[in-house]
C-alpha cells in the first residue's frame, strides 16, 4: 500500500521535489500519490512541513 496524502496538505510541493521515482503530482490544488508508482520509501514524510503524508 502506497503512502497518501491528508486533507492538511498546503499544496507547498516540498514532498513533489523529495519523491525520487516522481510518484507525487498536483490534482484539485492538492497533491497526490500514485499508488502504482511509489515505493513506499518515506522521503515524502520526513520532508512535509504539515505533516500530511500518512504511511501504509
Amino acid at each position: 500500500m502506497a503512502h497518501t496524502i491528508n486533507d492538511a496538505c498546503t499544496n507547498c510541493g516540498v514532498c513533489e521535489d523529495e519523491c525520487p521515482v516522481g510518484a507525487i503530482s498536483e490534482a484539485d490544488d492538492a497533491r497526490v500519490i500514485d499508488a502504482d508508482t511509489c515505493t513506499d520509501c518515506g522521503a515524502c514524510v520526513d520532508v512535509c512541513p504539515v505533516d500530511a503524508i500518512e504511511g501504509p
